[in-house]
């Protein structure tokens, strides 16, 4: 199931052309992606600092339908499309949510690496929430 983050579009994320700049996707991205672990009982935060666990981003795409402006709701829906013991791909959808017109779309596969940064599998306390393998 998709968790659903809202944000308002700060004037800071907007550009010269008063649409929101491209690389603050990326981060409402983020936002997405951490609010769906914490609705699966998994704060990323405790995977990093207690288990040493990071999401090393290995992909990132977004595709641009319809600008987002200073002040807009915007809903972010984020879901795990593919996961298994070593990565795990979150797909996104953004969307105006007074409008319901797509903003963008986007996806990210990321890497479960140790401190060191190699890739590791990941613990199995974290499988479930992860539908991993």
């Amino acid at each position: 199931m998709p968790v659903e983050t809202r944000l308002r579009v700060r004037f800071a994320e907007t550009d010269q052309m008063g649409v929101v700049y491209y690389a603050n996707y990326f981060v409402w991205m983020e936002l997405g992606r951490v609010e769906w672990c914490r609705a699966r009982g998994v704060r990323y935060k405790d995977m990093e600092e207690k288990d040493g666990i990071l999401l090393m981003v290995a992909e990132a795409s977004c595709r641009y339908r319809t600008p987002a402006r200073y002040d807009e709701e915007v809903v972010v829906s984020t879901r795990a499309s593919k996961s298994h013991a070593r990565l795990v791909k979150f797909e996104y959808r953004m969307v105006g949510a007074e409008s319901g017109a797509e903003l963008a779309s986007g996806e990210t596969v990321h890497v479960f690496c140790g401190r060191d940064l190699r890739p590791v599998k990941l613990p199995e306390k974290y499988r479930e929430a992860f539908h991993a393998a």
